[in-house]
């Protein structure tokens, strides 16, 4: 065992709306050098590679990779939805762990079309159809698409649930324009009210505004893990390691207990996030940041619950005291997060990991949650599967 895997350098460039972005594998090979270039090694010093990607042919890493080196290394392609690029870390971090490897990048890219996502494949089964058996069965929106249907249902229960009015969607939604406008590499930086949010395009009546879903994305990132003994050897920078991380796939909890915020995830999210805690040894109350999957408002709302930053049900309260922004308990997606960065959906676990070791460096600049030593990044795919890290300041 290598002992603690240290995060030696990441890199990550603009994201871009669909077709103003390079080609996929220009993006790719662009951000894996920004990352090696910040850990100060060579592509030649790598010796794996895991590489995250949800819409493309197979060995788009292999394509990337080759215009940074051909080193014969192992190169491993990744999907898995939306937590593609965290799976990808997930990867090197086992890798550098059990001592396969020494130095391992982790890189994620996406070159997305404008649109809602959907199904490239028409002539088999649909991966989705449990999870479209559940939600039918709970949500009468027969033409909302799919992803808008899924997280649109689970903010319709947590509002019946808990009384959550569709201002708190808003409200989460403006602040991640805030956050944004302070950061280069997102894609939308202008600032937002609640009140624009709720008065922006209708998609579902009492629901959804345009303006609380992500929008579609192009755009890479990377990371370079090491072990101890590499960044000693090498004297690479130990400033960040990754303390504890867990993954987690669907139970049938998912698909039988009748509740969409299920459906969307909520029990991998708090099991993810319990796993983390138990073997870092802390809590929730000891988190000074958060880069969480806000694919849509709704889900950043259920997650606050779902990590246990608040107690359910009180994600409204949480979001009224400011406790989800700076100066408030815990700064969650200072980056913009998905709504306001943006979701190229193989790069965004891998923005994630790039956004806090700068946090935890206290390099952030603009966006620098003052004195973070303990960040938590959590990353979710439908389908599925969810991705909680911890890292800390050493």
């Amino acid at each position: 065992m290598a002992g603690k895997v240290q995060v030696a350098g990441v890199g990550m460039i603009p994201f871009a709306k669909p077709g103003a972005s390079a080609p996929y594998h220009a993006m790719g090979a662009e951000a894996a050098r920004l990352a090696l270039a910040d850990a100060g090694i060579d592509y030649a010093d790598v010796g794996q590679a895991y590489v995250g990607y949800v819409y493309g042919d197979s060995t788009c890493g292999q394509r990337a990779l080759y215009q940074v080196g051909a080193t014969g290394i192992p190169i491993v392609n990744v999907n898995n939805n939306c937590s593609t690029g965290s799976t990808a870390l997930f990867l090197a971090r086992q890798a550098v762990e059990s001592g396969a490897a020494d130095c391992v990048l982790a890189l994620g890219f996406e070159q997305m079309n404008p649109g809602a996502l959907g199904a490239l494949f028409h002539d088999r089964d649909n991966v989705f159809a449990a999870f479209d058996a559940a939600t039918d069965a709970l949500v009468d929106q027969p033409g909302v698409p799919l992803a808008l249907r899924y997280f649109g249902g689970a903010g319709q229960a947590h509002m019946r649930r808990h009384g959550t009015p569709l201002s708190s969607f808003a409200k989460i939604r403006a602040k991640a324009s805030r956050h944004a406008a302070k950061n280069p590499k997102a894609v939308f930086r202008k600032e937002v009210t609640a009140e624009e949010v709720l008065a922006d395009q209708v998609i579902w009546p009492g629901v959804m505004t345009r303006l609380m879903a992500c929008p579609p994305t192009c755009g890479a990132a990377a990371a370079v893990l090491v072990s101890e003994a590499f960044a000693e050897r090498r004297g690479l920078d130990r400033r960040v390691a990754i303390r504890a991380q867990a993954m987690t796939t669907d139970t049938p909890s998912t698909f039988e207990a009748g509740d969409m915020m299920r459906v969307v995830g909520y029990d991998m999210a708090r099991a993810a996030a319990d796993r983390v805690y138990e073997a870092a040894g802390v809590g929730p109350e000891d988190l000074d940041v958060v880069e969480l999957h806000d694919c849509f408002a709704h889900n950043e709302l259920i997650t606050y619950e779902a990590l246990r930053l608040c107690p359910e049900g009180g994600a409204e309260r949480f979001i009224d005291d400011g406790d989800n922004t700076y100066g408030g308990r815990v700064v969650t997606n200072p980056s913009g997060g998905l709504l306001s960065k943006g979701h190229p959906l193989g790069a965004t676990g891998l923005a994630q990991c790039y956004e806090l070791t700068r946090q935890l460096r206290g390099t952030a600049e603009a966006t620098q949650v003052e004195g973070a030593r303990l960040a938590l990044q959590h990353n979710l795919g439908l389908g599925g599967a969810c991705v909680t890290t911890l890292y800390e300041r050493s």
